[in-house]
């Protein structure tokens, strides 16, 4: 079933309108303002191009963005980032790919 449009594939969108709902009737409010910055972030940035074996890497990356967007100290943060990349040493693209690797390379240190 996989590449199939996703209502070939049986699933009925319930689409839940939050403007026309009353006051403290709201389904999950601003959730949705969330996930559609997510969904954005992704089809913008990524252009939609997300493997299932990293999709916690991208949404840990999406919150980590979203939690400092209003941070007054932003220019601090590469600074932070070129700091740690220096002190760390380099790390072999299969350990990064490789979770169990990754966690064993930390819990050597």
């Amino acid at each position: 079933m996989a590449g199939k449009p996703i209502w070939i594939q049986g699933y009925v969108h319930d689409r839940q309108v939050q403007s026309h709902q009353e006051e403290g009737e709201h389904l999950l409010p601003r959730v949705h303002r969330v996930i559609a910055l997510l969904k954005r972030w992704l089809l913008g940035t990524h252009q939609g191009a997300i493997g299932q074996q990293h999709l916690d890497t991208y949404l840990d990356e999406f919150t980590f963005r979203f939690n400092r967007r209003k941070s007054k100290s932003r220019g601090k943060l590469f600074y932070r980032l070129a700091q740690q990349a220096v002190q760390v040493g380099p790390v072999p693209f299969a350990t990064l790919v490789n979770h169990n690797l990754l966690c064993m390379v930390a819990s050597s240190k």
